[in-house]
């Protein structure tokens, strides 16, 4: 093992639990860092089935969280996301074979050349060193986060919310007692100390200790640990997704995109929330889409012209307002309106959208062409739904989270982007 960093943090030794975690993660990144792909894949193996071998153990846990949940009159959707069954513990010790499968980005030559001097120059990919992840209610995240920090040589700091308090705990209890006992340090992988908000706080407060924190959850989360952090952070943002259909759409095709991109799983970040139609095709589109939206159990939030169409649909149809354009509804509502061209689209796009995904549904080169040119978001789809913005979908395999950001990692973040990198100069006895 090798020996502690030093650092103003830790000399003396943090009297703070949330730093002396941080400390304890810095050391135990170090160690990982160098370690070759075999040795992290079987620690990983370890976790999968320890995963497995202690099902009963973590479910039990997880009771305890779910009762509280519905005591305190939680919904019902949200209670499915923290509930954890033998089932869907199996699904996660899957998940993490998975990530066995995938290749290790750590040594990765990014680039390289010999450079006229004779020097050779390699760029390299290393991990980051100490991932914080503070995220909300899904116990999965806290296994899918320490699988993908490990592979990728990371240690992890976990910071779930308190909803989910008696699951992690478990989980991480399993996880820890399977990488110590794989010959890695089992401080590669811990919760955050305490439940309070100072111990948030503390943790995007320890630069120095922790490279970069990643908040995944909604809006008000994500805001403040980007403005409230020292640390540098990659914001995973929300999804206010866009789908337009063009004045040259196909309709089949633009109605089953939109109902897959709204109704197949409403409450995730790559759901569409607004429609725009051209107005070129919305009386011929609109009527088919509204009983296509009604069928799926969707609310429209339309502006006026909208409305306009929206007689004798079979939909629920309100009247929007201006929030809806901003909202990420995560639920079976759509906002909708009429534009006048595609520049109009864009305009709207460019005002409200989250910067997640925006599709364009339409049968012009030219016009899907111009569409991907001018909108500025993480994913832009043409002729495809927004859900296929996820690192699975894209080959990728597991992810992150999905950044919205543009320095470092934009759009889903696999094991890739949970590295960094840098510069190998080898020479033979050169000086400058």
């Amino acid at each position: 093992m090798t020996s502690a960093p030093t650092s103003p943090l830790t000399d003396p030794w943090p009297k703070s639990p949330v730093l002396q975690a941080a400390y304890r993660a810095q050391v135990a990144a170090a160690d990982l860092a160098p370690l070759p792909r075999a040795v992290k894949d079987d620690a990983l193996l370890a976790m999968a089935d320890a995963l497995e071998v202690r099902t009963k153990e973590i479910v039990e846990a997880n009771a305890a969280d779910v009762e509280r949940a519905r005591e305190a009159g939680t919904s019902d959707a949200i209670v499915d996301r923290l509930t954890l069954t033998p089932e869907r513990v199996r699904a996660i010790a899957s998940d993490v074979r998975d990530v066995i499968a995938l290749p290790d980005p750590v040594g990765e030559v990014v680039r390289g050349s010999t450079l006229p001097n004779g020097i050779d120059l390699r760029q390299v990919r290393v991990p980051l060193g100490v991932v914080g992840i503070i995220y909300e209610a899904r116990p999965n995240v806290t296994v899918d986060a320490a699988a993908l920090c490990l592979k990728s040589g990371n240690a992890v700091l976990l910071r779930g919310s308190s909803s989910a308090s008696h699951s992690n705990a478990a989980l991480v209890k399993v996880l820890r007692d399977a990488v110590g006992g794989a010959g890695l340090p089992a401080d590669a992988v811990q919760l955050v100390p305490g439940e309070s908000r100072e111990s948030v706080r503390e943790l995007m407060r320890a630069r120095g200790l922790v490279d970069v924190l990643i908040p995944r959850g909604g809006a008000s989360l994500i805001r403040t640990v980007v403005e409230e952090s020292t640390v540098p952070v990659i914001e995973t943002g929300t999804g206010n997704c866009h789908v337009y259909v063009d004045a040259e759409a196909d309709l089949d095709m633009a109605v089953e995109i939109l109902v897959n991109s709204k109704a197949q799983r409403p409450s995730v970040c790559n759901a569409a929330e607004t429609l725009l139609v051209h107005q070129d095709i919305a009386a011929r589109f609109l009527p088919r889409a509204l009983d296509a939206l009604a069928e799926a159990g969707v609310t429209v939030h339309a502006d006026e012209r909208v409305m306009a169409l929206a007689e004798g649909s079979k939909a629920t149809v309100v009247p929007a307002v201006v929030e809806d354009w901003e909202t990420e509804y995560l639920s079976y509502d759509i906002a909708a309106g009429v534009v006048d061209s595609l520049e109009a689209a864009v305009s709207h796009i460019r005002l409200w959208s989250s910067g997640h995904t925006e599709a364009i549904v339409t049968s012009s080169q030219q016009a899907a062409r111009r569409f991907t040119q001018l909108v500025d978001s993480t994913t832009v789809a043409v002729n495809a739904s927004t859900r296929f913005t996820d690192g699975g979908q894209f080959g990728f395999g597991a992810e992150i989270g999905i950044s919205t950001q543009k320095l470092h990692a934009r759009g889903p973040m696999a094991l890739p982007e949970l590295t960094s990198t840098k510069y190998i100069v080898t020479g033979d006895g050169h000086t400058r």
